[in-house]
């Protein structure tokens, strides 16, 4: 399914970012078709910054809360793969075990630094981060989609060099082009689509060039957006809002009318899957069933 939507050069897909089992499930319920399980806001839901700080292990276990919490397939961010191409290949194997349908690795070194902060951006060199690619292709064959991303522009890198790199990523394996841009406006990457004509389809993270209209994405021919943090980002801005007036109030009564009743909770979270399993299993012959 993961593969129908980020390699086709067609209809345009949405991946939409989740970093917990809840947030996965909020998704789904708002109709998504596809989750991108955000490197950022997995480590920021775990109190860590988003520069490996957080172990390749943490990474997979959140990951399957998520796959175990929805039904959408899910392409997880795993940065750079963690290491050189043997970490990156025991991260793959380990995602496709636990459930993942798709992996986005980075060109960047290890450990990698959140592409909105800072100037010093190294990148991997061509072949070594080539051989990450052939690596895990070689590891999971065609059970995990394969993204190839490149901070080529975020680096400061000419057009002309990130397409010499995204054209050896595809000769390594690559699925799909994530083409990365901190500018705030798109001109960059549909700048990059015009002239990488689609040998593989291109997916984008428009964080910073929100602005920019969708019909701009589906005239140039984007395979996928990404909607990369705005759920995390959302929830700290919520729970932010709770916290304040709960302590200045010191009460909850003021609050209740706009946080999501605990119904919706148990809604989300299957409560009711749960009841009618247990009148299955653990009274089959009551007669009240």
């Amino acid at each position: 399914m993961l593969r129908a939507q980020v390699c086709s050069t067609g209809e345009l897909s949405f991946l939409m970012e989740a970093h917990d089992g809840l947030s996965a499930a909020i998704a789904e319920r708002a109709g998504f078709k596809g989750l991108w399980a955000s490197g950022l806001s997995i480590a920021s839901s775990l109190g860590y910054r988003d520069a490996n700080e957080a172990s390749w292990t943490q990474l997979v276990d959140v990951v399957e809360r998520i796959v175990d919490s929805t039904t959408l397939p899910v392409l997880v961010d795993g940065d750079s793969g963690f290491g050189n191409f043997n970490n990156a290949r025991l991260l793959a194997r380990k995602l496709r075990q636990r459930g993942a349908a798709g992996i986005a690795l980075q060109d960047s070194c290890f450990p990698k630094m959140n592409s909105f902060l800072g100037e010093r951006h190294p990148l991997a060199e061509v072949d070594e981060f080539s051989g990450r690619l052939r690596a895990v292709k070689d590891t999971t064959g065609p059970d995990l989609v394969l993204v190839a991303r490149t901070e080529a522009l975020i680096a400061g890198r000419a057009l002309d060099d990130v397409i010499l790199r995204a054209h050896a990523f595809a000769d390594a394996g690559a699925d799909a082009i994530l083409i990365h841009s901190r500018k705030s406006t798109a001109d960059e990457v549909l700048s990059f689509a015009k002239a990488w004509r689609n040998r593989v389809p291109v997916v984008i993270v428009p964080t910073k060039y929100y602005r920019t209209p969708v019909s701009a994405y589906r005239d140039a021919r984007i395979s996928t957006v990404i909607w990369a943090n705005h759920s995390m980002r959302a929830a700290i801005v919520a729970m932010r809002r709770a916290c304040d007036r709960i302590i200045a109030r010191e009460g909850i009564a003021s609050i209740e009318p706009h946080i999501a009743p605990l119904e919706e909770v148990f809604q989300l979270l299957r409560y009711d899957e749960l009841a009618r399993a247990e009148w299955r299993y653990l009274y089959p012959d009551d007669p009240r069933k």
